[in-house]
């Protein structure tokens, strides 16, 4: 009998779940449930529990009138919604209520002290002020820690890190090793609060190994979105050198193309083998054998043709770029993100702004390069470099540029990740703003409206620190309890 109940709820819950995704295309005042009156007005303002007015699913100008029509439905029925969808699809999962003395809403910057989130299953069904408890619900009392959304990296390199033996590992070793040592750093970075990270750059798809083998649960680790291999040109910062001719030679496959031909081919090859954003060596680099630290690299024909033909396949692209005239040609050419962005101008920036191009500065690795572990030449280009990033990100953060999280983890630590928050408050950025970066604005780089707030309907990626960030930001580097997709991490 109990089973019979359990079927009959769960078919009436799918029922008015499906009826809610009806009210989507009807104005609210023709809407009537049959035999029941109109339901509660949700969350005021008009933002959907999906990511708010400008959320967009895929990463093209095109696709995002499709996108705002499917996420934007008016939030009176958000809340409702979401929650019945939840119960209908989970076969009634057990409610969970997750209490803390703060749970911080990170559009406002504002708590809800004490506060809790209820989850069901993978998902938020709510988040508010602590209140009574549903008799059948489990709680999980936190104490004096803040809940946040989980984190987002925009830019690491799970299966790299940075070593005496990093310049010669390429021909010592292989996928194999590279996928054991990412497999690690997975799990190290998921631990440290980071339960999204968009793996910029990887040999022989490594990175869309680890996203499956974490999909699967095979390993535990955050949400990976890879770009398989940088597009770089022949000899550039993405072609291996430093070796005899003949020894790592390089294809379009493997991210190596010269001409917006091989460019485009490039682009295909990685998407084909599941690569879900694209990164493109805009300029030099400092880990790497050229002699020049950020000269421009692919031309800017180059750039345009990877760039229209990512956008095409519904993909964002990002470009490495230090030099000063390689961050032009790239946000020229529409790149959604300019990663490092070491040598900024202020016709960049204002550029930058007009475009709406985002900076992911990775300043922490800056500040945490161990370069005595590097070859002469690398050292070298650093120590000249490091400088000049610290003085431009000062100057993009006082102009209001946008702003992603982005860590560049393997070339330092992985699980250090949440140090960057503390760079950018350094460098003039109120703490509120810093914790943006990490959540709403990387969800909507990454092109990913399903997390980066604590709202009902969302992924439940939620992470607990010890202190209050607002505060003092370094607690963001005392995360002490992770949970992705409504599964808490031992």
């Amino acid at each position: 009998m109990a089973s019979l109940v359990r079927a009959s709820a769960c078919a009436a819950l799918a029922g008015l779940a499906a009826w809610f995704a009806a009210c989507r295309a009807t104005p609210a005042d023709q809407i009537a449930a049959p035999g029941a009156p109109t339901m509660p007005v949700g969350s005021a303002g008009g933002a959907s529990a999906f990511g708010g007015r400008d959320s967009t699913l895929g990463s093209s100008a095109e696709a995002a009138p499709a996108a705002r029509r499917e996420l934007d439905f008016d939030a009176r029925y958000s809340s409702s919604s979401a929650w019945l969808a939840s119960a209908a699809s989970d076969g009634g999962a057990p409610l969970l209520v997750v209490r803390a003395a703060r749970v911080l809403d990170v559009e406002k910057g504002a708590h809800h002290a004490p506060g809790e989130v209820v989850v069901r299953g993978d998902r938020i069904v709510s988040v508010g002020p602590a209140g009574d408890t549903p008799v059948s619900a489990r709680v999980v009392d936190l104490g004096d820690r803040t809940l946040l959304p989980g984190l987002i990296d925009c830019h690491t390199h799970l299966a790299f890190q940075i070593d005496e033996q990093s310049a010669l590992r390429p021909v010592l070793e292989g996928p194999a090793d590279a996928a054991l040592r990412g497999a690690r750093h997975a799990e190290r970075t998921l631990k440290a609060g980071f339960t999204t990270v968009r793996e910029l750059g990887c040999d022989d798809f490594v990175d869309v190994s680890l996203m499956k083998a974490i999909e699967r649960g095979d390993i535990v680790g955050p949400r990976i979105i890879p770009a398989g291999h940088a597009i770089s040109i022949t000899g550039g910062h993405g072609d291996t050198g430093g070796f005899r001719p003949g020894l790592l030679v390089q294809s379009p496959s493997s991210g190596v193309a010269d001409g917006p031909d091989e460019c485009v081919k490039a682009v295909r090859e990685q998407i084909k083998h599941g690569a879900k954003t694209i990164k493109i060596m805009a300029t030099a680099g400092v880990l790497s054998f050229e002699e020049s630290i950020g000269a421009q690299q692919l031309d800017s024909r180059e750039m345009q043709a990877i760039v229209e033909e990512a956008r095409r396949h519904g993909i964002k692209t990002a470009a490495h770029a230090h030099g000063t005239d390689g961050i032009l040609a790239a946000v020229r050419a529409g790149v959604d993100s300019i990663e490092h962005g070491s040598i900024l101008s202020d016709e960049a920036i204002a550029l930058m702004k007009e475009r709406g191009t985002w900076l992911v500065p990775t300043q922490y690795c800056v500040e945490r390069l161990e370069l005595a572990k590097l070859p002469t030449l690398w050292r070298r280009k650093a120590e000249a470099l490091f400088p000049l990033r610290s003085e431009w990100l000062a100057k993009a953060i006082a102009a209001e540029v946008k702003i992603a999280l982005g860590t560049d983890a393997g070339v330092h630590p992985h699980g250090e990740n949440a140090r960057e928050f503390a760079t950018y408050v350094r460098h003039g950025m109120a703490p509120a703003d810093a914790l943006r970066t990490a959540t709403v604005n990387a969800a909507q780089l990454c092109g990913t409206p399903d997390r980066g707030r604590l709202a009902p309907g969302l992924l439940a990626d939620i992470v607990a620190v010890d202190g209050d960030p607002l505060r003092d930001i370094s607690a963001m580097e005392r995360v002490s309890w992770v949970m992705k997709g409504g599964v808490v991490v031992e």
